[in-house]
């Protein structure tokens, strides 16, 4: 099936029939955070309707790589992390539907005794936390990959980190979400909010209003165009990731694999998603200079990482508008998916490095590529706060790369933070403010 993965975008739109006139909580965003904050919600009895400009998950929560993994986040990270690996392992039987998950291990590997040292200077993290990550010798690899002990001096290893198909999770959460009583819209892009005495009031969708008290927008690469629009400026890039999926063929290995020139991952079906361990497209944007110098410490830790351009996209951004009125078409109706297309020069390097450190898959062809647009922060870690500006608007977004595997726990930590419930996290680290009030930014790993 050539687009097992981009059905989840190509399919036909469909509006919905009717929109609720209120709603506790509405969530702006179908993907990965936006649906599981729907379900928790709504599993604690809240009535809470999601809106979806285009299809659930079309964007960037259905194109990632599809690893669920502890080892090497951001220590900012790993609490909320290690509870949401908790929620991946049960969420199949919770929900009554399959969502790819295999707990296979995750193995970053080292060409050089240098890297090695590198990654095993993160051991005492691990331990800290309580996680199962252990370095794995040259002697010991090919216990992991037939024959990598002659192309690797050995890597770091976690064997309870796992992988998902997000092609299947984040829709089969959405449809758990309406079975608890969400309602969740698609083709229903929200063009903004109506306050009264300072304080959230409605959303105005394509479709109509929408009263409520409070507003979370979880809208990926589009949520600080929809902040700038409301007049908050939160501090977003955007990098492009190319990914290709390998027809069904021989098993290496379950779960994920990375060097610095290839990361893959075994598949449900039986193939492998795969794409270049170390290439990241930026196209310059007029937010890359608006936000520049907020970014140069992530932009240093990335320099060989990033591929820079100037084309279409800065001129698009040149030319949209910063506000717009509410009874009028917006900027997220015009572009209703955000689909970029995937980097040959990306796809060959990924071919090159399969031939060449994974032979075994040489003659395996590539049946699907694909393209999405990761949202990053200034110190890579996410925005997950009520804003200063306006009471009862909330945002959850920046996951910068690492939004699939949180995702469910990054929910449950938007449910509790937005229906001002007993909170499972301490979320001072992922506030706006950190951008704004003298914090010296510090990002711990990269996109």
């Amino acid at each position: 099936m050539d687009n097992l993965v981009s059905q989840n975008w190509t399919q036909p739109l469909h509006a919905p029939e009717s929109i609720p006139r209120t709603s506790d909580i509405v969530i702006i965003g179908g993907g990965i955070v936006g649906v599981s904050t729907a379900y928790f919600l709504a599993r604690a009895g809240v009535n809470v309707t999601l809106c979806e400009k285009g299809h659930i998950a079309c964007e960037q929560s259905g194109r990632n790589w599809g690893w669920v993994r502890k080892m090497l986040r951001d220590t900012r990270e790993i609490p909320m992390m290690i509870e949401s690996a908790r929620i991946w392992e049960n969420l199949a039987n919770e929900i009554g539907e399959d969502v790819g998950f295999v707990q296979g291990g995750c193995l970053v590997l080292a060409q050089d005794q240098k890297y090695l040292n590198e990654l095993e200077a993160w051991l005492p993290i691990a331990e800290e936390y309580g996680l199962d990550t252990c370095v794995v010798n040259r002697k010991n690899l090919n216990d992991h990959i037939a024959g990598a002990a002659d192309k690797w001096v050995g890597g770091l290893y976690t064997k309870s980190d796992a992988c998902a198909e997000p092609h299947k999770a984040a829709p089969a959460i959405s449809r758990a979400a309406a079975h608890k009583g969400a309602n969740i819209l698609t083709s229903c892009a929200v063009r903004g909010i109506e306050t009264a005495a300072g304080k959230v009031s409605a959303v105005v969708t394509e479709h109509g209003t929408i009263k409520t008290s409070t507003v979370l927008c979880a809208g990926g690469a589009w949520t600080s165009m929809f902040c700038r629009s409301l007049g908050i400026s939160l501090p977003q890039l955007k990098v492009k990731g190319t990914v290709a999926r390998l027809a069904p063929s021989e098993k290496l290995f379950d779960g994920d694999v990375y060097d610095d020139r290839l990361g893959i991952r075994r598949r449900q079906d039986g193939g492998y998603t795969i794409a270049d361990g170390f290439l990241l497209d930026h196209p310059v944007t007029p937010a890359t200079i608006r936000f520049g110098i907020r970014f140069l410490p992530a932009l240093m830790m990335e320099f060989g990482k990033l591929r820079i351009s100037i084309g279409k996209e800065f001129w698009d951004e040149l030319c949209a508008p910063v506000r717009w009125s509410l009874d009028e078409i917006s900027p997220f109706e015009q572009n209703r998916i955000l689909s970029p297309a995937p980097s040959n020069r990306a796809l060959r390097k990924t071919r090159a490095a399969i031939d060449n450190l994974l032979p075994q898959l040489a003659s395996v062809k590539i049946v699907e590529s694909w393209a999405g647009m990761v949202e990053v922060t200034p110190d890579v870690v996410p925005i997950i706060c009520e804003t200063a500006k306006i009471p009862g608007f909330f945002v959850a977004t920046g996951f910068s790369g690492h939004g699939f595997g949180i995702g469910p726990g990054a929910g449950k930590a938007a449910a509790e933070m937005v229906s001002r419930s007993k909170s499972t996290f301490d979320l001072s680290d992922f506030n706006l403010r950190r951008f704004f009030d003298g914090t010296k930014i510090r990002p711990q790993q990269s996109v």
